[in-house]
């Protein structure tokens, strides 16, 4: 693609954090990033995102546990990890060194384990590459008979307010939100007093399917979390919903990071004009990796088609130009 017909400043602000680029990639979909680094550039990205870490190793789920569906896939990889302390000393060690800035997705079976892997992150000699921690409290409360966290408000509130006590000022702290809720806006709310300072939005929804040759799930685990170009409109009515909220003074403003189904810059034009700051590219690096980079071009691209010389004046102008 063409350089775009005139300077459009791609910088955003997450939180006080200032990153060259809007373009992350999505936890769970590029590794830890050597993987992708042989396709791509990842210290050219706004941000590299690690996939979830734990406190401890774990294995992920039987086989089958991936399957194509329409337009997405399902997953049910089950957090699969070597634990904090092989991420700190590999992973986190790797991507120090060649200068990546890294948002460091983390989980945990409860709330407390949520605290000691951000600890473990922070005061880690490594801790100066990390951008920002994003809480992935789409993970089952397995203290709570399995309750996934960002669908449990008490649940989503504890979780932010322990890892919120071990981050240091100035390191934003996003909470990565669930679609699969009633009330999005509440939940948002929820862990922005809990004392987030952004929102991912969205994880994947929760999907089955059927192989009808065998008459069973195509899944081991029989759910999974669908991501694609299928959900894009789920993201969308997400972060437009949120959005509309902190414009309208319901909830505190905070960047919203957005991700669900982009595949091309159209896709993430939409998620900015719905109120989106950043954007994260997942599913789509499966069979193209270059596409966290590419969709950011053509979104710069597109920026300046519409005569705009930053970023940061169409975040959200969907709402002004909306009249219902």
């Amino acid at each position: 693609m063409s350089a775009p017909t005139h300077s459009v400043d791609m910088s955003v602000d997450i939180a006080g954090v200032r990153l060259p680029s809007p373009m992350m990639t999505a936890s769970g979909c590029a590794a830890n990033g050597r993987e992708l680094n042989r396709f791509i550039d990842i210290t050219t990205l706004g941000a590299f995102v690690t996939k979830s870490v734990k406190l401890d190793p774990v294995s992920g789920r039987g086989t089958p546990r991936m399957a194509e569906t329409p337009s997405g896939m399902l997953n049910s990889i089950g957090l699969q990890g070597p634990g904090v302390s092989a991420f700190v000393e590999k992973d986190l060690a790797w991507l120090h060194s060649i200068g990546a800035r890294v948002v460091v997705s983390i989980a945990g079976n409860t709330a407390s384990e949520f605290a000691r892997v951000a600890r473990a992150i922070v005061r880690s000699r490594y801790a100066d590459a990390v951008a920002a921690i994003e809480v992935n409290i789409s993970c089952p409360n397995v203290a709570n008979r399995g309750l996934v966290f960002a669908c449990d408000p008490a649940g989503a509130h504890k979780v932010l307010t322990l890892v919120r006590e071990e981050v240091p000022r100035g390191l934003p702290m996003l909470a990565k939100l669930s679609p699969d809720v009633t009330d999005i806006v509440g939940i948002a709310e929820v862990v922005l007093k809990a004392g987030a300072h952004g929102l991912t939005m969205i994880n994947t929804t929760l999907g089955v399917a059927i192989d009808t040759d065998r008459l069973r799930p195509h899944l081991a685990a029989a759910t999974g979390g669908l991501s694609g170009p299928a959900i894009r409109p789920m993201a969308v009515r997400a972060i437009w919903q949120v959005a509309g909220a902190m414009r309208e003074g319901r909830i505190r403003t905070v960047p919203i990071v957005g991700v669900g189904g982009v595949r091309h810059g159209t896709d993430a034009l939409e998620l900015v004009a719905a109120g989106a700051t950043a954007i994260q590219v997942g599913t789509a690096a499966f069979n193209d990796p270059s596409a966290p980079h590419r969709v950011g071009v053509e979104l710069e691209q597109l920026v300046a088609d519409r005569g705009f010389g930053r970023l940061a004046d169409v975040v959200g102008i969907a709402h002004e130009r909306f009249t219902a």
